[in-house]
């Protein structure tokens, strides 16, 4: 972790202007591979709706958790649902950074809090897409950080991207969060992860990888004899940035809390949903009734799509991965696979997780353009036929 602030002046901002714009520049390619595959995946989507006298607005904007996110933006916290067989579906299962904005976006603009998601959805994903080609670049090279940015955009789920979905806010919150601290800025990593705490409950892979390297950085130092107060002056905002970090997600946690009136209340939220975890117990169950009945095939590319993206992970370990990458893709990772719950989730849960795709751009940085590029057009043209499919079928839940 010796290279982690290599390249930093400790405590400098993480956006400050001349840096930004020159990494802007040199990021727009990536940002231009970016939105191109994005496009393309919409207007396929607006194609496939219209075959199917679909509106791919309302695919978009309207459906499974947009619908829940509009109507906390409009009517605050508070409503639930009893399903026939019992089960209560309550709104304090949605972090509240999202809708937040949406209420606040549609108060100064003429949007509707939904339109207000779709475009904090669209503006994240471009800023996801900036925070992974500098991490790209800053790891392999321009041309790694391209790839890694048009390789996001190009997943089987890239369309959850353009939906009014927290995944595009949490992943650019959490990728800057990461960012910031292979560049040494503590403060700014501690910020941004706990805002990334208040987007989603995977906030909590964040905190972890700024905690775990903050505590490798200082056992570092004292290895090297330097301890105490001087290891951390030695890292300038390091104690508040690994105090700023959890804020969001446990301040969510506590509030469900007090307000459900048991410290276990966001879990019981997650539990009147059939979520929770279990090991992987359930996920396993599943794909082994699959793999035992009529769905064997269904069965076998689940079973060997959990197979690749463990796969890349290890990849990942292997090549050497600075550790704030390597545990929050780990932890992503694993929280997605150990859920249960609506299995057909669990590749949107995953999305986040980009260090996982970082073997595979290094790998095509390292092929002849015209190869590199003809896999992620590939990429990108699967991407938007299984989205426009998925949308108008059973879509992300």
């Amino acid at each position: 972790m010796n290279d982690l602030a290599s390249a930093a002046v400790p405590g400098r901002p993480l956006c400050e202007a001349p840096a930004a714009r020159a990494t802007l520049r040199r990021a727009a390619p990536a940002l231009a591979a970016f939105a191109a595959i994005r496009l393309l995946g919409l207007v396929v989507l607006g194609v496939w709706s219209t075959v199917n006298g679909k509106d791919w607005h309302t695919l978009l904007a309207a459906r499974w958790d947009a619908l829940w996110y509009t109507r906390v933006a409009e009517q605050g916290y508070g409503y639930t649902v009893q399903l026939p067989h019992g089960a209560v579906h309550s709104d304090l299962a949605f972090f509240p950074l999202l809708p937040s904005l949406e209420r606040g976006l549609s108060a100064v603009l003429p949007l509707s809090p939904a339109d207000a998601g779709l475009v904090v959805s669209w503006l994240a994903s471009a800023a996801a897409a900036w925070a992974l080609y500098a991490t790209g670049e800053r790891l392999h090279g321009h041309r790694t950080g391209v790839a890694l940015a048009a390789l996001w955009a190009a997943v089987p789920v890239g369309i959850v991207q353009s939906m009014a979905y927290s995944e595009s806010l949490f992943t650019a919150l959490a990728a800057w969060a990461l960012y910031a601290v292979l560049t040494g800025r503590w403060v700014w990593a501690g910020v941004l992860a706990s805002l990334a705490g208040l987007t989603r409950p995977v906030g909590a892979a964040v905190v972890a990888a700024v905690w775990a390297t903050a505590a490798v950085t200082l056992w570092r130092q004292r290895a090297g004899g330097v301890r105490g107060r001087a290891a951390l002056r030695a890292q300038p905002g390091l104690l508040p940035g690994v105090l700023l970090a959890p804020l969001g997600w446990c301040g969510y946690f506590l509030w469900v809390a007090a307000r459900q009136g048991s410290f276990t209340g966001y879990l019981d939220v997650q539990g009147g949903w059939g979520n929770g975890f279990d090991g992987g117990i359930a996920f396993g169950t599943f794909i082994g009734d699959l793999l035992s009945g009529p769905s064997f095939a269904a069965g076998l590319g689940l079973l060997l799509g959990v197979g690749l993206v463990i796969w890349l992970y290890l990849c990942g370990v292997r090549q050497g991965q600075p550790l704030p990458l390597a545990v929050y893709g780990g932890t992503v990772l694993l929280l997605a696979l150990t859920a249960k719950g609506y299995f057909g989730s669990k590749p949107r849960l995953i999305l986040p997780a980009y260090p996982l795709l970082l073997p595979l751009a290094a790998g095509l940085a390292r092929r002849h353009p015209v190869r590199s590029w003809l896999v992620v057009g590939l990429a990108a043209a699967g991407s938007a036929a299984y989205g426009a499919f998925w949308l108008n079928g059973s879509g992300p839940p």
